[in-house]
């Protein structure tokens, strides 16, 4: 079970790698362009070498790209439904380039129409986005808080996803605050068993590629996104100890998306309560 988080890559993507060393990383996931902008320009290649280097140097690993939050595949904008397959698409290729493990993305919302209205379209997304990326990377949807109409905060969609699109390459990034926001309650064991007994009948728990480690600032059922750090939400470290400590867990590694102590983002006070609580568990990175 490796421990990290998401590490900004202001100045070049190389500079990640230290930045991520830095706070106590195992593993890192990071951006490959502006997360709120359309916009991507090719990483050069020496920046991309660099950060291959950095990594091997580092022992730090496995690398996920996040995808930009404009990406809506329930869109019934066109235009934008095609510049959301083209982002996939151009991370797809930066993933495999950098040698990242996949790239992670939130599947958008159905807008008020509905998930089985939107279904065939965000499907038939997906498929033309991995018909279109190089092998390697597999590309892992989210599983959202329920705020705002959204696709996939409940485990039997994320199934119908998976379902659909039968492909080997499509896996689940599952976040903890969205599913403590959706309703799953994992705060104790009982409550864990509970929200991988849905997951392994739809989407199966085996397809969990990442965990995002966030603990959360709403009780669990608020349907909103809000992440806080690891101890000061309504999850609590109990939470997490019986989150990791679950089998299903055991080879995931676990990336935190918190504010940070001091409001910076993620930093090593959180990396190591993690780190305090796997070894509790008696788990290896």
């Amino acid at each position: 079970m490796k421990i990290g988080a998401h590490v900004s890559t202001a100045g070049g993507i190389g500079n990640a790698v230290a930045r991520g060393q830095e706070i106590g990383c195992e593993a890192i996931q990071i951006f490959g362009s502006s997360p709120q902008t359309w916009a991507f320009k090719p990483v050069p290649g020496e920046q991309i070498e660099l950060f291959k280097q950095g990594l091997a140097d580092a022992g730090i690993g496995p690398v996920f790209l996040h995808a930009i939050y404009l990406i809506n595949l329930g869109t019934p904008n066109k235009d934008n439904l095609r510049k959301g397959i083209d982002s996939l698409i151009n991370y797809m290729n930066l993933a495999a380039n950098i040698g990242a493990a996949g790239v992670i993305f939130h599947p958008g919302s159905h807008g008020g129409r509905g998930y089985e209205a939107v279904l065939p379209q965000t499907v038939d997304a997906i498929k033309t986005v991995l018909d279109a990326s190089p092998d390697g990377p597999c590309l892992a949807v989210e599983n959202m808080a329920g705020m705002g109409q959204h696709i996939g905060a409940r485990f039997d969609e994320l199934g119908g996803i998976l379902q659909a699109v039968d492909s080997p390459r499509l896996k689940i990034c599952l976040d903890t605050q969205h599913a403590f926001a959706a309703g799953y309650d994992l705060t104790n064991p009982q409550g864990i068993r509970a929200m991988l007994d849905e997951l392994d009948a739809g989407p199966g728990s085996a397809n969990v590629v990442a965990v995002h480690a966030n603990d959360s600032k709403r009780v669990c059922g608020s349907g909103v996104d809000r992440h806080d750090n690891i101890g000061d939400g309504f999850i609590g470290e109990e939470g997490f100890a019986a989150i990791m400590g679950n089998p299903a867990f055991a080879d995931v590694p676990f990336l935190l998306e918190v504010p940070g102590f001091e409001g910076h983002g993620p930093d090593r006070q959180n990396i190591d309560i993690l780190k305090r609580i796997r070894q509790q568990a008696g788990l290896s990175p």
